[in-house]
């Protein structure tokens, strides 16, 4: 199971912290991931880190301001989002792989129920 929570309402600007919180799977050998939602799209990629969390992958759209982090010990994954924008509005939530399918997010074995983010002033 997975378990996202953090989100909120926050203005434009201003920063975010999510966590997963793993279980019921050996965490650290499972790709994580971070996927959103935005109302009325479809699903999409948003970052990847390696099971060690060694290596990352983002979406150009968060590059440079979403950090992805993990904490094997803890089972555990997060997402710091800084300089949100309204267009970051979305439901997020984490998932997990064995495989790293990168943006095939239909592959993905386990997801979050997800946690909404509403940027907006």
């Amino acid at each position: 199971q997975l378990q996202a929570c953090g989100g909120g309402l926050v203005q434009p600007g201003r920063s975010l912290r999510l966590s997963c919180a793993a279980s019921g799977f050996t965490f650290s050998w499972y790709w994580m991931y971070w996927v959103r939602q935005a109302p009325g799209k479809e699903r999409e990629f948003v970052v990847a880190i390696s099971k060690s969390g060694g290596s990352t992958t983002y979406a150009d759209s968060v590059k440079g301001r979403f950090t992805i982090s993990r904490d094997n010990a803890k089972n555990t994954v997060y997402l710091q989002m800084n300089s949100l924008k309204p267009e970051d509005t979305a439901v997020y939530y984490c998932a997990a792989s064995v495989t790293y399918y990168y943006t095939s997010i239909d592959k993905y074995d386990y997801w979050g129920q997800g946690t909404l983010v509403t940027v907006s002033s």
